[in-house]
């Protein structure tokens, strides 16, 4: 089958690299001119990572990322309220990897060049059908062209144009007032240098986990996200506008509230204050879609199921739907019919997801153990069960596809 994607991200190029695999010939268009390793740090759920080494990825993995031991919740005082251990330490098949995002879409870039056709500054911009074709609409540098295929796969984002015509008055994404500003800064490692922390609560939490080992000097590449409520939710409430999104942060929108939080292993105001970048964006998702396919298209990844970033669930999700996508393609003739397989296998668990982030997924613990003891605990069972805590847990990641190897 003759394969178009709209989009070379993670999920793009995953996908790519899946249906090859499976004998397809693919070609992957992406808007971006010459892509660089941009963005920060993300993670790779176990589930994710062993589809990556079915593809060959794992010893490029491990020797790119940080494999995460744990997740560690904490308050805003930094201390613990549970410790989740994660990948091999927690009984996974795979390891979770903590990662710079752009690197791993670097290396994905090299691998899908090749072995497939690979474009850059080709922005798809509509598709339509003709007949038993998806003729995709393209605007490049010079001028506008078309290109024919069995299927188009639209992988390009939040605001991608596939989605448009499933959604075409859908508007702009959603967002509940809270902001984002990402960064990475070069600190001596925390705790076991492996460990990634959410502190705080949902009116204004850090997370931090490191993306690269100690270089001669000691220092590792420390990822983290500071957010805060910027604005009460209420209906119609707009987020930035797009050319503001990816914008340098400022030092005086978040010292303000996470100045004072100097922890016992980390000193926050001084990690951001020495931040080598440091981005700002709006937290946004969408509604969950009533379907993802139109005639000779679907979607995959953001452009399916944006969703705001609670749990890791972001570039994981792309890859399980990129699996899920080659997988039903190649089990079923009929493209009609495994487009509906897909789409039965990926959708109603991606809703569950953006639902259950809306309900601030497991920072729910967090706002809980606030709200209970702002100033802190001598000890925590005084102050909620821990047992409730490590339930919530457990169902929220049995929801969101976490599977360990049977014991």
């Amino acid at each position: 089958m003759k394969i178009l994607i709209a989009g070379g991200g993670i999920g793009g190029l995953t996908a790519a690299l899946a249906l090859h695999a499976r004998g397809h010939a693919v070609t992957v268009l992406e808007s971006v001119r010459e892509p660089k390793p941009l963005g920060v740090g993300i993670n790779l759920l176990p589930h994710a990572v062993a589809v990556l080494d079915e593809l060959g990825l794992l010893p490029a993995l491990r020797g790119m990322a940080v494999e995460t031991s744990a997740l560690v919740f904490a308050n805003k005082h930094g201390q613990a309220i549970y410790r989740d251990p994660r990948g091999l330490e927690g009984g996974y098949s795979h390891p979770q990897f903590s990662i710079h995002r752009g690197e791993l879409q670097m290396r994905l870039w090299a691998e899908a060049s090749a072995k497939v056709t690979v474009l850059d500054g080709q922005r798809v911009v509509n598709v339509r059908d003709e007949g038993d074709r998806a003729i995709a609409e393209i605007a490049t540098v010079d001028g506008p062209r078309e290109q024919a295929a069995d299927l188009v796969i639209g992988a390009d984002g939040i605001h991608s144009a596939l989605r448009r015509r499933l959604a075409p008055d859908e508007g702009a994404p959603c967002w509940r007032g809270v902001m984002m500003w990402r960064g990475t800064t070069w600190a001596p490692p925390f705790l076991d240098g492996r460990t990634m922390v959410q502190a705080g609560h949902s009116q204004a939490k850090f997370v931090v986990y490191p993306i690269g080992a100690p270089r001669a000097d000691g220092l590792q590449l420390i990822n983290w996200i500071a957010d805060r409520r910027v604005q009460e939710p209420t209906p119609g409430l707009t987020a930035p506008d797009r050319a503001d999104w990816s914008r340098a942060g400022n030092l005086d929108d978040l010292l303000p509230t996470f100045g004072h939080w100097h922890f016992d292993w980390l000193d926050v105001p001084g990690l951001i204050s020495r931040a080598e970048q440091m981005l700002e964006w709006p937290m946004v998702d969408r509604d969950p879609l009533p379907r993802w396919q139109l005639g000779r298209s679907t979607l995959l990844g953001d452009a399916a199921h944006p969703m705001v970033p609670i749990g890791s669930n972001g570039a994981t999700q792309a890859i399980m739907d990129a699996k899920a996508l080659a997988e039903a393609l190649s089990a079923r003739a009929d493209l009609d019919t495994a487009l509906a397989a897909y789409e039965n296998e990926r959708r109603p668990m991606c809703a569950r997801i953006v639902e259950m982030n809306r309900r601030e997924g497991l920072d729910a613990i967090l706002d809980r153990v606030e709200a209970l003891a702002p100033e802190g605990f001598a000890r925590l069972a005084d102050v909620i069960d821990p047992a409730e805590v490590a339930a919530e847990i457990n169902a929220y990641k049995a929801a969101a596809g976490h599977r360990t190897r049977a014991p």
